[in-house]
């Protein structure tokens, strides 16, 4: 978790932010939004929304009420309580790659990704000291049956590592069945109701919509006050409106009304705004989440969060690149670096993705991971106190001295972090020398080599398999 001493940077104006807002508002009751699910309308014309067909018409006095119930900051619990997370503030926590259907190995071959796959990076993940949440769809194990892919996941995030957790968003059925494995894990459904401790990523359909399964998917997690990320996909030029501004406010309709749908099924159900939206080169058709445009895009996200007094998620380390090459590099540090700095308070897809959201690498991963270490020691800031400003010191050693013999520098030899695979040697011909990928693939199998799964009751581990085993009946 990375707690940031450096303030967030706003891209509008206080003008700029208070247009946006309210040709937001204008759109949400001029145009409404399409709610496909017949029991989220029914919830949103209970309490005073016009429903035409599928359309919900949502008043702005209505939006302004139910957000005003949003947590402004939230713990979300691990079954080891060290791990535990605090959402909002100045704190920015972090979440691997999500949702991709791909895997790339280190001869740069890509693949389906399998439950292997799932189990391998989610390792990394509890070996990372950077990832704060595990769970979810770390990669698309395409080899387990629907019917309980998403049980088997949850296994896999709780036997293999001791973080927070991301459930399945996808239905009510899976969704209540995410609940029901948290409640053998963390004691049973009283402390479920009392502790967020499972978060689940709401996705809107852009433009204007939202599906069935992530409707009632969200009203289950709010039933348990669990925390939901509800977050926009749109693409500039094809699912969204070309300028950045305008996509903005067509995905803040879509975001503040997952947002009031979980405030009317729960009061004070934890809510991060959050934003996959990004950039279409339309020269070509694909994305293109490597550029400014989308730093930029993902800045603004936070900013209307904060207008919002709510958490806000986006970011992570995004690259265009089909390769853990350079160009991956540059971009992802952009990206993440631009997140952190706008203010987000989580960020999926911090480490381990390439070409869009499609691909996962090892490699990746790992060189993700150090920008994670770098951008969080920057934001860390300086300590300046009578220790690190080193008057004496400096009086003592005076002009032409030298201060490598100095106590004071070997009690801050260790100030300056040991990275994680990146290298400061000269160079030298008569040595092998690896390049990052190289260095990243040697650590990263290194790892699951000697990797060793935190305790888990073994009552729970058997409690969670036969669970398991009564959905594939």
């Amino acid at each position: 978790m990375i707690t940031r001493k450096l303030g967030a940077t706003d891209i509008f104006t206080g003008d700029e932010i208070k247009k946006i807002h309210e040709t937001t508002m204008d759109i949400m009751e001029e145009n409404g939004i399409e709610i496909q699910s017949d029991k989220a309308r029914k919830v949103f014309q209970k309490n005073g929304a016009i429903i035409k067909e599928k359309q919900v018409f949502i008043p702005r006095e209505m939006v302004a009420e139910q957000i005003k119930l949003v947590p402004e900051k939230f713990t979300i619990h691990a079954r080891n309580q060290q791990n535990n997370i605090v959402v909002g503030g100045q704190n920015t926590v972090l979440a691997p790659g999500y949702g991709a259907p791909f895997v790339m190995d280190y001869n740069n071959k890509r693949r389906r990704s399998n439950y292997e796959d799932y189990i391998n990076f989610t390792k990394l993940s509890g070996h990372s000291k950077n990832i704060d949440i595990v769970g979810g769809v770390l990669v698309e194990p395409n080899d387990i049956e629907d019917k309980v892919r998403h049980a088997k996941m949850f296994e896999a995030a709780v036997k293999y590592a001791d973080k927070c957790l991301m459930g399945s968003a996808l239905g009510e059925k899976k969704a209540r069945e995410c609940i029901e494995m948290a409640s053998i894990v963390f004691g049973g459904m009283d402390y479920i109701k009392e502790h967020p401790v499972l978060v689940t990523l709401i996705n809107t359909n852009s433009p204007l919509q939202i599906d069935a399964r992530m409707s009632e998917a969200l009203m289950v997690y709010a039933e348990y006050k669990q925390p939901v990320v509800v977050a926009s996909l749109s693409m500039t030029g094809t699912t969204a409106p070309a300028t950045l501004a305008a996509a903005l406010v067509q995905q803040n309709v879509e975001i503040l009304a997952g947002i009031v749908l979980s405030q009317l099924i729960n009061p004070g159900t934890p809510v991060i705004y959050g934003s996959a939206s990004s950039v279409v080169d339309l020269k070509t058709g694909n994305l293109a989440i490597g550029t400014p445009e989308t730093a930029k895009m993902f800045n603004g996200t936070a900013q209307i969060a904060r207008f919002y007094n709510i958490p806000s998620r986006g970011g992570g380390s995004l690259t265009d690149s089909l390769f853990p090459d350079a160009q991956s590099g540059y971009q992802s540090m952009l990206n993440f670096m631009a997140a952190v700095r706008s203010g987000f308070n989580f960020i999926l897809h911090a480490a381990g993705l390439l070409e869009n959201y499609m691909t996962m690498s090892y490699e990746k991963f790992i060189i993700d991971d150090e920008i994670c270490s770098l951008v969080t020691n920057f934001f860390q800031g300086l300590t300046v106190d009578e220790d690190h400003i080193a008057k004496d010191v400096i009086l003592k050693v005076g002009s032409g001295g030298n201060f490598i013999a100095e106590e004071h520098t070997y009690n801050h030899m260790a100030d300056l972090k040991e990275p994680i695979i990146s290298t400061n040697q000269r160079y030298m011909s008569n040595n092998e020398q690896p390049d990052t990928a190289s260095r990243a693939n040697n650590y990263y199998q290194e790892v699951l080599k000697d990797y060793e799964p935190p305790e888990l009751n073994e009552k729970i581990e058997k409690e969670l398999k036969k669970y398991i085993q009564s959905l594939e009946k």
